[in-house]
C-alpha cells in the first residue's frame, strides 16, 4: 500500500518523499514528474491546453501511482479532484505543511499558478491564497501532519520513516549477516 504525500506547493513533498522512499526501501513516484515525462513540462501544458487538461493528465498519473507499493508525492492541486479524494480515503496520507515565511525561500520557476512576472512578494501572496483555500481538503485527507518550515529535510524524513515503520509500512530490510 502506498504512502502518499500531499500539501501545498514548496512544502517539500518531492524531496522528503524521495528520502522516505529510500528509508522504507520502496520506489518513489512523483505525479508531476510522471505527467512531465509523458506530456512535457507542466508550464507548457498549462500554456497550450490550460489547467483543466493538466488536471485530467494529473488524475490519471495519480491513479496509476497509487496502484503500486511506493511513496507517492502528489502535486499540490491533485487533491482538488473528487475522484482523487475518494481514492486517497483508503491510503496512508502524510500532509506536509510549510509556513508563509519559509516558503518564500523555496518558490522557484515552473509553477504556473504562481506566475507573477518575477515579483517574489506577489508569488508568496498567490501561494498563501492557494494554500489557504486547499488547507481544509489537505487536513480532511491527512492521516498525519509534519511541518517542514524549520527543520532539515533529512530529520523530517527520518521522523516520517520511523512513524511509517511503526505502522508496518515499507519493506523489511534483511538483517546483515557476517
Amino acid at each position: 500500500m502506498p504512502l502518499v504525500f500531499i500539501g501545498p506547493m514548496a512544502a517539500g513533498k518531492s524531496k522528503i518523499g524521495r528520502l522516505v522512499a529510500r528509508g522504507l526501501d520502496v520506489p518513489f513516484r512523483d505525479t508531476d514528474k510522471l505527467v512531465s515525462a509523458v506530456h512535457g513540462p507542466i508550464p507548457e501544458i498549462f500554456a497550450a491546453h490550460g489547467e483543466s487538461e493538466f488536471r485530467r493528465l494529473e488524475r490519471a498519473a495519480v491513479h496509476d501511482a497509487l496502484a503500486e507499493e511506493a511513496v507517492v508525492a502528489l502535486g499540490g492541486g491533485a487533491v482538488l479532484d473528487a475522484a482523487t479524494q475518494a481514492e486517497l480515503a483508503g491510503h496512508t496520507v502524510v500532509l506536509l505543511t510549510v509556513s508563509r515565511e519559509a516558503v518564500g525561500r523555496r518558490l522557484s520557476g515552473g509553477r504556473p499558478l504562481l506566475d507573477s512576472d518575477g515579483d517574489a512578494d506577489a508569488a508568496v501572496e498567490r501561494w498563501a491564497a492557494i494554500a489557504a483555500a486547499r488547507t481544509p481538503i489537505y487536513e480532511s485527507l491527512a492521516t498525519v501532519t509534519f511541518d517542514t518550515s524549520a527543520r532539515p529535510i533529512s530529520h523530517i524524513a527520518d521522523d516520517i520513516v520511523t512513524w511509517a515503520r511503526q505502522r508496518g509500512l515499507g519493506k523489511e530490510r534483511e538483517a546483515q549477516r557476517d
